[in-house]
């Protein structure tokens, strides 16, 4: 038992600490406003999406987008058909 303490506590908070770091990062993702739909789709193909809930209404797409609402939010300019998905291809 003072073995598994020795060891195994360390460990768990080695590990608590590992996946709590990496949240930690993808809240610090720097959000971007796109010149373009262009610019925007060099990095997300398939455009940005507001939420996983939302329907295309332009028709077919070749990529699913990226869903992010801040990322969203600040690109709602590129959203010509309003269906909140922006630059969608």
């Amino acid at each position: 038992m003072k073995k598994f303490f020795k060891v195994g506590i360390p460990f768990a908070l080695l590990l608590g600490f590992t996946l709590g770091s990496a949240g930690e990062s993808e809240a610090a993702t720097k959000i971007v406003t796109f010149k373009n739909c262009t610019e925007l789709n060099k990095v997300y193909k398939g455009g940005v999406a507001r939420s996983t809930s939302v329907k295309n209404k332009g028709g077919k797409t070749y990529y699913k987008p990226f869903v992010s609402q801040a990322l969203y939010d600040a690109n709602k300019k590129s959203d010509r058909d309003k269906d909140l998905i922006a630059c969608e291809r």
